[in-house]
Order: structure tokens, then sequence, then C-alpha cells
């Protein structure tokens, strides 16, 4: 297959594609905008499920695939939720989702570890400093077109360029973003001997799903460095406490309806949202506080939550989208990356098809048309998710927790739903 591909933008589902057609032998170039990524979601972890994992296995060379292992935290402890005053409602034992295989398990990654791995030996193919601008089509041939003036012709055209896709926003601009009016606070608590002695083990042994009676919630997952093998990049230079890829920490994200939040919170520093986590969370167990209370005020941010809707299918052409830029959503299931991956492993199956047969567009359709159903039912359930999340409908949520509190009561019943749920 002689087709010239061009993937707009280097973040996690584009890296993962440009490496897998890479692997396959399929001439392919990334445009990046910027050499170091400082957005500062970048600064947290990532969950990355059974269908990243078999993305990333995939897609990678067996050297890169092993050093992504080598900079996976541990996951070994159990998922529970928990009322405010941190008392169990129920706890999902690792072994009921996980997997002895690798490719097929649950895994812990820096956003910062996971960029590095992606990132590696695509030289000659990786092209930073490319801010794309717009496209224009000459007979069968695309044109990318660049703010430093230069220009790339391509065949075939991915957009991977994240949640606010200036390729979506040209090729698709009846698709589009809104906000929820969902606003997640977020910080990260090291983990040091002395932390260790301060906090309960519910908040350092696995993640943890925290329900109060109504209006709120608080999402928390520890990050345990597994070896040496993590190390800093130029982030750091950026933000020495934020992006900081060395230590071991505790997320936690707070997340209410905006309206729960005062007027200005947008304008709010790290020191000034962490009091304000502190203030919502003030009736909450003491272990909660401390979480939040010893988290640097460096590694707070405030994160307002938008999702991408539904799009009516489109005329197949030569170019095409892919992850956030067709299907961004709400951060509640922690599938965002995952579906991205997944993008990436069905689109480089589909082109590394495609260069015996010849048939590029039919696999292009083939892609876009199953991306569309399970990207899309992702978004569904990530928003519904996020609604449940922050809902304050108090009836629904004393129920909730009861029939947490009755799965746990019954333990096979609990096996049989969970087990399913591996890959979410």
């Amino acid at each position: 297959m002689t087709t010239r591909i061009a993937i707009i933008g280097g973040g996690t589902g584009g890296l993962c594609l440009a490496q897998g057609l890479r692997k396959a032998g399929i001439d392919v170039s990334v445009h990046e905008r910027s050499r170091t990524r400082t957005e500062r979601l970048q600064g947290y972890r990532v969950h990355i499920n059974p269908h990243g994992s078999a993305a990333l296995h995939e897609c990678l060379p067996p050297g890169l695939w092993q050093r992504f292992l080598d900079t996976t935290g541990t996951t070994s402890g159990p998922f529970t939720f928990v009322t405010e005053r941190l008392r169990d409602l129920m706890v999902i034992d690792a072994e009921l989702t996980s997997s002895p295989d690798p490719a097929s398990n649950h895994h812990s990654v820096s956003r910062i570890s996971l960029h590095q791995v992606l990132s590696d030996g695509l030289d000659g193919v990786l092209h930073h400093g490319k801010e794309f601008v717009g496209y224009r089509r000459e007979g069968e041939v695309v044109v990318c077109e660049f703010a430093d003036g230069s220009t790339v012709e391509a065949d075939l055209v991915i957009g991977a360029d994240g949640a606010n896709s200036r390729v979506r926003k040209q090729f698709l601009p009846e698709a589009d973003r809104v906000d929820t009016g969902i606003i997640a606070i977020a910080g990260k608590h090291p983990l040091t001997e002395e932390t260790r002695k301060r906090l309960p083990a519910r908040l350092t042994d696995g993640p943890s799903l925290v329900m109060p009676r109504a209006g709120a919630g608080l999402f928390t997952a520890p990050h345990e460095l597994s070896g040496a093998s993590s190390v800093n990049d130029e982030t750091a230079e950026h933000d020495p406490v934020l992006f900081d890829n060395t230590s071991s920490y505790v997320m936690w994200a707070f997340a209410a309806d905006n309206r729960r939040y005062p007027e200005g919170v947008s304008s709010l520093d790290g020191e000034a949202l962490r009091a304000l986590v502190l203030d919502l969370i003030d009736d909450w167990d003491p272990a909660f506080r401390e979480l939040v209370a010893g988290s640097p005020a460096a590694s707070v941010s405030r994160l307002p939550i938008f999702t991408s809707k539904p799009v009516e299918p489109w005329p197949t052409s030569n170019i095409t989208l892919l992850g956030d830029a067709i299907h961004s959503m709400t951060p509640f299931r922690g599938i965002g990356a995952n579906t991205a991956l997944r993008d990436a492993r069905l689109l480089c199956r589909n082109l590394v098809e495609a260069r015996k047969t010849g048939a590029v567009r039919a696999a292009v359709a083939d892609y876009e048309q199953r991306m569309r159903e399970y990207g899309f039912a992702a978004v569904r359930d990530s928003e519904r998710s996020a609604r449940q999340f922050v809902s304050e409908n108090r009836t629904g949520r004393t129920m909730a927790r009861g029939m947490f509190r009755f799965f746990q009561a019954v333990p096979p019943l609990k096996r049989k739903v969970f087990s399913d749920h591996g890959d979410s």
C-alpha cells in the first residue's frame, strides 16, 4: 500500500496508531503542535482497561510493550464504594476483574509515562511544532496546512487532535462538545512513609468511590510506582509538583454541579480550590480532609467537564477522526483514553488489511461504522455516570447505596454482576 497517511495530533490514540502502522511497515507521519503536553490533566494517572491493554500490546513493538508494563503502578487492591463516613458500601476484589495476562488486564500509569512510551522510536515520524490550521483538497489528495507555513500532502488524514479538534471543526462542523455543568477539582496527595501513617489503608490500597447522600462525589485512586522505570520529562520544568513522574501518590477528584460552587470558581488558584473542597467536605470523615489538605496546592486543578454528542453517520472519505476528536466524554467511567486506544487498534488492523486488498476507503468505512457504535455508547455511559455522580436526588442516591449494600451481602450475585465489568 502506497497510501500516504498523516495523523494530526500526537496524543494517546494518534501515537498508538502510528506505532501500530510503523510496526506493520506502513509509512505514516504524525504532526503535533507542541513538544511537551502541559495541560493540567497530563499531571494525573490514567487507568488502562483491558481494551486499552489489548490495543497497546498489539500496536507497540515488544520492547515498548515491556517498557509500558515496567512503568505501570501496582493495582492489586480492591475497588471500594464507601460513604462520606468512610464506611464500606461494596468492595469489589481485584480478582473479580483482573487477568493473569497483562494484555487483558487493568493497569495504572501516569499520563507522562504513557506519552513517553508511545513517542519512543518515532524519530522521523513524529514532527513537533506543527500547529494544524486547516486543510484543502486537491483532487484525491488532502493538503494539510500548518501555522508555520508548511504543508503536508496525504492520501488519508486522521484527525486525532483531541477534544478541541480543528480537523473535526472543518470536516464535521455539526459535531460539537457541550458543557455538562459539572466541575471537578482534582489533586495529588504524595505517598511517603510519613503520609501513609496518616491515611487509612482504604485510601492507599485501591481506588474508592465516595457516595455521600446527595449532591457531589469523590473518587480516589493510589498510583504506586512499582519500580524505578518512571522518569521526568520536560513537563517537570513547567511544573515540578504537578508533573512529578517519580513519586507515588493518591489522586483524588471531587465533583459537583456548578451550582454548588461559588461564583468566580474559574479564577481560583490551587490553594483556594483546595480550601473550597475542604469546606465542601467539612462534615465528611477526617481521612478525606487529610487527603485533600495534604495535597500540594500546585497539584490541585479545576477541570470543567464537557462531553461530545452523538452525530449522524457521515459519508466516508479520505479524512477520518479518532479518539477525543470525535467522541470526547466525561471522565466518570475512566474510559476516554481506552476508547481512543481501541480506535487505534481497529483502524490499524483495517489499514494493514487494506494494504493487501487496496480497499482503503472500505477499511475506513468499516472503522467509522464500528467506532461510532462503541464510541458514542461510551459517551452516553460516561455522561450518565457523571449525572449520577453529582445527583441531587437523595432518594435515588439512598437507593443506590442500598443496592451496593445488598450486592455486598450476597457475594455470588456480586461476582456475577461485577465480574462482567472488567473492561470498564
